[in-house]
């Protein structure tokens, strides 16, 4: 065997012991386990989840408990190394209300959290949705906004 080939079996030994799997989202295409994300390898894995959903509100009234969401990878683990910008939009608004407030935060340490959003019209099955680049986006549990 000639020293090309042994480099060879030896590059091909080490990506399927730490697999590599194209598409990944890895600048490399190396399908490293590892937390981290927010602009590196691995974010393209990963998606947004609601770890405080939106509760039912009076019309006008900062929603509460605040909503927060956190980046997460496939085995819904935090991205801790995240600390990109996430933004919340409405969803399902049949009520023709408006979402305002701080509608887009940076993330810290993967967690997003959002205190002073308010939903303008009463309505039920109100939905917001969480995104940011690099991430799946993430749709809340149904709330009901109430006239004040």
């Amino acid at each position: 065997m000639t020293t090309t080939s042994r480099a060879i079996v030896l590059v091909a030994a080490t990506w399927v012991m730490i697999g590599c799997f194209p598409g990944s989202g890895a600048p490399t295409g190396l399908g490293i386990a590892s937390e981290g994300g927010g602009g590196g390898g691995g974010v393209g894995s990963g998606r947004l989840a609601f770890l405080v959903q939106p509760n039912g509100v009076t019309a006008g009234s900062p929603i509460s408990p605040e909503v927060q969401v956190i980046a997460v990878d496939t085995l819904g683990n935090v991205l801790r190394d995240f600390n990109g910008r996430v933004r919340m939009t409405l969803g399902s608004n049949v009520s023709g209300g408006h979402l305002s407030g701080t509608t887009s935060v940076i993330a810290r340490g993967g967690l997003a959290m959002f205190d002073t959003l308010v939903v303008s019209g009463a309505g039920a099955r109100y939905t917001l949705i969480a995104s940011a680049p690099g991430l799946a986006s993430e749709s809340s549990a149904p709330f009901t906004v109430f006239a004040p």
